[in-house]
């Protein structure tokens, strides 16, 4: 203190809009965004997602339109989910490495679209396509059988590797998943196709509008394969195993109510660490906004900025178009 006035006085660099944007600690580019999207295969228009205001679940021709406007936005990439009919599914999701299935179908028309401008990326996870909705082949006892499953994922990682997937997002949660599929695309000739090892996925309440996006038949839940909400040290533990596994990217999931573990991985791997703002967190935001509660456009934003400001280098987020669309405009101002 000088007398009576403060000698040190942190707000002056919070005096302006330029001021503020000249110092800010955390930034967005389009390039740190990736756009979910989904299509379904037995539908001639698009379906709206009624738990998630604004989605739908697609067309391939309306997939091809999506991704060219990302791209066009300078977004980083875009994460393809496969919404089967029920009458493909079955107990071991055969769908899944179908070349003509729903997902390598429409992986082969983006990366045809898109490829060489934006990282066309696959959910590796068989929840979408089988009867039972795991994320894995069922034992005699109803249990998810861990080792038979990996021989699933490592059929449908080679599948969508020659559907012109880049990078592959392994989410079924099963031990050892990341070696197998590695070794699979090894020895097919993928060396270059990459691994985004969903790392420190927890049995997560949020996930329930996502349940309805890609038309879940899930009886039951995911606690003995995913990872329990209580558990910090575990989720930290499963990323270093798949960064010894191969893993090229890792991944916390959900965003908001784990970002200690954004920070706690980001730290101590050698590779990216992303973040899926996931469909609960859409969901929230857009129900209390549409009720007058919230400022959407800021709090959209705020929500991403504190995951990257976590460590999140890259944030999967149903917003990314917006946001790319939002951020390119504040550049040309």
């Amino acid at each position: 203190m000088t007398g009576r006035f403060p000698a040190v006085r942190p707000r002056r660099l919070r005096s302006t809009p330029a001021l503020r944007r000249l110092v800010a600690e955390t930034r967005i580019d389009p390039a740190q965004l990736i756009l979910p999207l989904f299509v379904r295969d037995d539908v001639v228009d698009p379906v709206p997602i009624t738990s998630m205001p604004g989605l739908v679940q697609h067309t391939v021709d309306t997939l091809k339109a999506a991704v060219n406007e990302a791209a066009d936005l300078g977004v980083g990439g875009v994460m393809l989910f496969g919404v089967p009919s029920d009458e493909v599914k079955d107990g071991v999701g055969s769908a899944a490495t179908d070349p003509d299935g729903v997902l390598n179908a429409a992986t082969r028309a983006v990366a045809a679209e898109v490829g060489d401008v934006i990282v066309v990326q696959t959910d590796l996870c068989l929840d979408e396509f089988t009867d039972h909705g795991h994320c894995g082949v069922l034992a005699a006892d109803g249990s998810v059988d861990n080792d038979a499953t990996l021989g699933r994922y490592r059929d449908m990682a080679v599948e969508q590797a020659r559907a012109g997937s880049q990078l592959l997002g392994l989410s079924g949660m099963m031990d050892g998943q990341v070696a197998a599929v590695r070794a699979a695309l090894d020895d097919e000739g993928f060396q270059d196709v990459a691994i985004l090892a969903y790392a420190a996925k927890y049995a997560s309440a949020f996930y329930g509008p996502f349940r309805e996006a890609v038309g879940s038949t899930l009886k039951g839940d995911r606690k003995t394969y995913q990872l329990d909400p209580a558990n910090r040290r575990e989720g930290v533990r499963e990323a270093l195993i798949d960064v010894d596994e191969g893993a090229d990217v890792v991944m916390v999931k959900p965003a908001m109510s784990y970002l200690d573990l954004v920070a706690d991985v980001s730290a101590v791997v050698p590779v990216p660490t992303w973040a899926y703002q996931v469909s609960g967190e859409y969901a929230m935001i857009e129900a209390a906004a549409a009720n007058g509660w919230i400022d959407r456009d800021r709090a959209i934003l705020e929500s991403v900025v504190g995951i990257r400001r976590a460590g999140a280098e890259a944030v999967l987020t149903y917003w990314a178009v917006e946001l790319a669309e939002r951020l390119k405009k504040e550049s040309r101002a």
